[in-house]
């Protein structure tokens, strides 16, 4: 649809985009608060590591450069902060295989979610 619109319809694209983003499953909804906003790109991007959609090591990097940096790196987010840094790093003489660095960093985003979902279930 974003492709065939004439000039006159220039004006629709920004709301054309969003609805494809919607339906590719791709589209983000930030709280207003810029820190609340973070946090909640931190669960969406770990959801997207999580299930498969996001490559975990693109996934880790952007936890680690784009969120944990504007958070102060808190705690919570140390682990996919860590496998940001070993996928990033990785030689082939650490004796561990860029596929077992990935399952890692999935297993830190599921954890990750779990302890998120644990809190809010208590709250």
């Amino acid at each position: 649809m974003l492709a065939g619109l004439f000039r006159s319809e220039e004006p629709e694209a920004p709301a054309l985009f969003d609805q494809v983003l919607e339906e590719l499953g791709l589209f983000f909804h930030p709280p207003a608060d810029p820190r609340a906003a973070k946090w909640a790109m931190a669960y969406w991007v770990a959801g997207q590591i999580a299930d498969g959609s996001l490559d975990p090591a693109a996934g880790t990097h952007l936890i680690w450069a784009d969120i944990a940096y504007d958070l102060g790196y808190p705690v919570e987010l140390e682990p996919l902060v860590h496998c940001a840094h070993n996928l990033d790093g990785w030689e082939e003489s650490w004796g561990a295989s860029v596929e077992e660095l990935n399952g890692e960093a999935v297993n830190a985003a599921k954890q990750f979610l779990s302890k998120g979902a644990a809190v809010e279930a208590g709250n």
